[in-house]
């Protein structure tokens, strides 16, 4: 039968012997008798309705949010969610149910599984033979846990752990995410130490019959891990059971919240979900873009702030690709003339020193050189791809490196989907490219990104054929020493994002695809 979940207010009852008490007193806060219990909310009712989900398209991102405030520093941290249960409770799925009925932008979900300490030789013999106690607070790096959790939370990028089961190793390859405004720690010891369960603002537990959770381990071990019925039963019985009854079971009374039934209890992660959601709110994790807007109206325009001059030529130009008659063709060749000029403009705001050269005539020429180690360009996907050839045209063996972020079209923010940066580019001047920037939501979560790989605010170049003044503002504001380089400025945008008078949608202009009515000039990868 399943557990029953703990009357508001009982006290916790016993599952195991004094000694396991003992050391559970060493992993948690002690809980006074003299203090009123934590209330906590529990689900029960039989007659449970529909899971309430929206239509918005669930995003899982390692994205960056733009929660920065007008000096580029954080304003807010995240809301941190643990989920603790036993071995295949459920966690994962209540977790996956929590994000889709969020449907919130950023969110992160972490696993505990991740963190697994790396075992030594003798260790490994025993895990082949299921005589490691993998269900033990021990086989857990629980300092690695902390301070990632603890970077996350400040909304800093991390370097996670992937953990190979059929091996019982960690692999070479790590994997990098990013801030977000909900993270979601699940893991069977999540409860487990005192610091940790400082990071948690809320705390659930997934109760799930032992029998359900039996057959869910063998199906996931024997399909997913590459083990033999015996061998998971062997360790179900020698270790995941006592350890449940020991680490895991016991926690339940540090839960905010318990779900029994785990991922059929749809009552429960509603409440969990209306919670979070009003936790959310009184933080104001959001990206207020009228807000925005008003607050820059008045603003001159920034001294980081390069506009390329409008000769009569590059008037000639925008006339063309503005033109909404104008053909795909003459479109191409003309934002392609225009990039070259806006690319030659960028590089000669490079550092330069003087430097002396031989002319074959045997005479010395007072020369300029690049000073700098390496020129890096890095184009926001798709429409800054589009600048690539230009770089290249006049920047030798340059390095390319790539960031997609599409803007959610019901929300209007940026979302990071893939990340691709070369090695080394802390020490390069980067070319960060882009086609246009309205409210640069999107420029501002790929400076955040360089930032995160370490390169110097004052060697970023934001280079785009197309701004508006909200977005000029935005950059400038938040990272005040970002080098910010177009052909013009224009001074409106609209409800929808949209730069007025504008060029239209780059991405789809130029790649000659089809736009969606409610498409943004910031970043027009919606139609990727």
């Amino acid at each position: 039968m399943a557990a029953a979940p703990l009357p508001e207010g009982a006290p916790p009852q016993p599952h195991d012997s004094s000694s396991s008490a003992e050391s559970l007193d060493r992993l948690y806060p002690t809980v006074g008798s003299t203090k009123p219990p934590r209330k906590r909310t529990t689900s029960q009712c039989k007659s449970e309705p529909p899971l309430l989900r929206t239509s918005k398209r669930t995003i899982y991102t390692a994205g960056r949010p733009p929660w920065y405030n007008e000096h580029g520093t954080q304003s807010k941290e995240a809301f941190v969610i643990g989920l603790g249960g036993g071995s295949a409770s459920g966690k994962t799925t209540v977790a996956t149910m929590i994000i889709e009925a969020l449907d919130v932008p950023w969110v992160v979900l972490l696993s505990m599984d991740s963190f697994y300490k790396v075992l030594t030789k003798q260790q490994q013999e025993q895990a082949a033979s299921n005589d490691f106690n993998f269900d033990h607070p021990d086989a857990f790096d629980f300092d690695l846990i902390i301070a990632t959790l603890k970077k996350l939370k400040q909304g800093k990028s991390v370097k996670i752990p992937i953990y190979d089961f059929t091996t019982h190793s960690r692999k070479k390859e790590w994997k990098t995410l990013y801030g977000a405004n909900v993270i979601i720690f699940e893991g069977i010891m999540a409860f487990a130490d005192k610091e940790l369960l400082k990071l948690l603002d809320l705390k659930i537990f997934v109760d799930t019959d032992s029998d359900i959770r039996l057959v869910r381990r063998l199906r996931r071990d024997i399909s997913e891990r590459g083990r033999d019925i015996e061998g998971v039963i062997k360790q179900y019985n020698k270790f995941v059971k006592p350890a449940f009854d020991q680490y895991i079971q016991p926690t339940m009374r540090l839960a905010d919240i318990v779900v029994p039934r785990g991922s059929g209890n749809t009552v429960a992660i509603d409440l969990i979900v209306q919670h979070v959601h009003s936790q959310l709110e009184e933080r104001k994790l959001r990206w207020d873009m009228a807000a925005l807007a008003s607050a820059h109206q008045c603003h001159p325009l920034p001294q980081t702030l390069s506009v390329l001059k409008s000769t009569p030529q590059v008037r000639g130009m925008h006339t063309i690709i503005r033109n909404k008659e104008t053909s795909r063709d003459e479109f191409i060749f003309y934002s392609k003339r225009l990039m070259r000029l806006l690319i030659e403009h960028a590089l000669s705001l490079l550092p330069f020193q003087s430097c002396t050269v031989q002319t074959p005539q045997g005479h010395d020429y007072e020369g300029r050189t690049y000073s700098g180690k390496q020129i890096t360009g890095v184009s926001i996907l798709r429409a800054g791809e589009t600048m690539e050839p230009a770089l290249r045209a006049v920047c030798k063996d340059v390095r390319i490196g790539t960031i997609l972020i599409q803007t959610n079209c019901n929300t209007g923010e940026p979302e990071l989907h893939y990340l691709r940066l070369p090695k080394d580019i802390s020490e390069d001047h980067v070319i960060l490219m882009d086609c246009t920037v309205s409210t640069g939501a999107a420029a501002m979560m790929a400076v955040r990104v360089l930032l995160d790989h370490d390169v110097p605010e004052d060697k970023i170049f934001l280079l785009s054929l197309l701004m508006a003044e909200m977005g000029v503002h935005s950059v400038a504001y938040a990272f005040p020493r970002v080098k910010i380089i177009t052909t013009a400025v224009d001074k409106k945008v609209n409800d929808l994002f949209r730069i007025i008078p504008g060029i239209g949608n780059f991405g789809d202009r130029y790649f000659g695809t089809d736009a969606p009515p409610d498409w943004s000039d910031d970043e027009d990868a919606l139609s990727t």
